[in-house]
């Protein structure tokens, strides 16, 4: 199907009507998705190839080029492309255009942008950190609306994060800030793969949550299992789930005494282990007692289900004067 964009030297911009294309790449999947200016993902058009610790970059990058390709296949002939957003898990260097996710080890300073240009010659492309678009994305149609000061956050394979801090974006040099999954929980000692003890990933995450349980006698392998079997009552699985919580807590109170935040929203596939979850968060939170403008902090789970993660790649576009 033919493409409607314009040139490069005339790039389109975002407005109503206008629709992007969101990719976002995780250590599970590769996604994308035509999403128009209202933060709503089109119809028929989000689509989802597997990455993952085993396939090889060339299979990385098939699956991206197959999910792009596919959302563009749903852009109607009379639209035109206002842009493409690309969320992917860090770290990452913004300026470079590369990517480097730590649950991806094929992928070491790869070209993503790169990789996407080519896809799509004609469009502006914006790559950023997963974290930061999830954290648009909230701010923008989810818990953080109305919020200026506010993390996002996703707990699944891994465990990332970004921040809005006075209503606009903040990356840092190399696009990195806000990466809350590896600042070092006090009371834990687990290994990360980051090469640092006690990171909230190598705690909270799911994947680690499970491996912990398990180490503790748990047959289930899987965030599915630990979620059925602590709704069944299972002990170890109870305190696998308030250990995260507690980890997550900690981390969430520290990243407030530093930013002073008002809302941390919480999404990804292991957020929705159990509700207990958030109620383990919000106790840790309230052990700073001394503190009120730290406990006032409103953690919430994010109202976006699934497609948080593309919504908030496309804001990188429909929202870019947030995004320095």
């Amino acid at each position: 199907m033919q493409i409607s964009t314009t040139s490069s030297t005339d790039l389109p911009r975002s407005g109503p009507g206008s629709l992007v294309l969101a990719l976002d790449v995780g250590g599970t999947k590769a996604e994308a998705a035509l999403v128009d200016d209202r933060g709503t993902v089109l119809p028929g058009s989000r689509h989802r190839a597997p990455t993952g610790r085993t396939a090889s970059s060339d299979d990385l990058a098939a699956s991206v080029t197959d999910v792009v390709n596919r959302a563009l296949g749903a852009l109607p002939a009379d639209v035109a492309l206002a842009g493409v957003g690309v969320g992917c898990a860090g770290p990452i260097t913004v300026a470079a255009g590369t990517v480097s996710p730590l649950n991806l080890e094929v992928w070491r300073q790869y070209p993503l942008l790169k990789l996407v240009q080519g896809l799509v010659p004609d469009a502006r492309v914006r790559l950023r950190m997963d974290g930061l678009c999830i954290t648009l994305a909230e701010h923008w149609v989810g818990a953080g609306q109305g919020t200026d000061s506010m993390m996002g956050m996703i707990v699944s394979t891994g465990v990332g994060g970004g921040l809005i801090l006075g209503g606009r974006t903040v990356s840092g040099p190399s696009g990195n800030a806000g990466h809350i999954g590896h600042v070092e929980i006090g009371g834990f000692d687990d290994p990360c793969a980051c090469g640092g003890r006690g990171c909230l990933e190598a705690v909270g995450s799911g994947p680690n949550t499970v491996a912990w349980a398990r180490r503790q006698g748990f047959t289930g392998t899987s965030g599915e299992d630990l979620a059925a079997a602590y709704a069944s009552g299972d002990e170890i699985a109870q305190r696998a789930v308030e250990r995260s919580g507690r980890a997550i807590g900690r981390a969430i109170a520290s990243a407030t005494n530093l930013v002073d935040l008002d809302v941390v929203a919480i999404g990804g596939g292991f957020s929705h282990v159990s509700p207990d979850l958030f109620d383990f968060i919000r106790e840790s939170v309230a052990e700073r007692s001394a503190f009120e403008f730290a406990t006032r902090v409103r953690v919430l789970p994010s109202s976006l289900s699934g497609e948080g993660p593309l919504i908030g790649a496309a804001a990188l576009i429909h929202r870019a004067e947030l995004v320095p």
